[in-house]
């Protein structure tokens, strides 16, 4: 699994062939744990995720995969995200129609993610359902929430230093 990064560890200089490694060997194990392909376009899209922490819209994604050498139809690149997502190795950052990689592959939590609206990056926290405002909400109501992402615009560190 990979290791839980915090929210500075996300937007700041790390070591991020590191996690791109933990990333695909989750991703790898999962696969053949459970009796997936994980095919060499499924393989490429996750790579291309993983190389920036920022979101990448299917069509920049069809244009990545050309320039690899993989096919450019929107199917190939829609198989690839479905089969990410479904299996967690991706997420669907909604305000944003785009994608990124999960840092978290094989856990169960929800998302938080920071979106920096000048540069587009993206970092992924662990939110906890059961504390905090949304789990004594649940509890007051004798609700069972299953799954909840949030999805927070700002300016990340590096756009913010560049600003002052």
């Amino acid at each position: 699994m990979a290791a839980k990064n915090s929210l500075e560890h996300s937007f700041n200089k790390h070591d991020h062939s590191q996690c791109v490694d933990q990333v695909m060997d989750a991703a790898d194990s999962y696969c053949a744990a459970n009796g997936l392909r994980f095919t060499p376009v499924r393989r490429k899209v996750l790579e291309l995720l993983l190389e920036e922490h920022r979101a990448l819209g299917a069509y920049k994604i069809m244009e990545l995969l050309g320039d690899a050498g993989f096919g450019t139809q929107p199917p190939v690149a829609y198989r690839a995200l479905d089969f990410l997502v479904e299996h967690g190795f991706a997420h669907k950052i909604e305000r944003l129609n785009a994608f990124v990689a999960c840092v978290h592959p094989g856990e169960k939590y929800s998302p938080i993610f920071m979106i920096c609206r000048s540069c587009q990056s993206v970092a992924e926290v662990h939110a906890s359902l059961e504390s905090g405002i949304l789990g004594e909400a649940a509890r007051a109501n004798n609700f069972l929430i299953d799954k909840v992402t949030i999805e927070a615009e700002g300016i990340c560190p590096s756009c913010k230093d560049r600003a002052e």
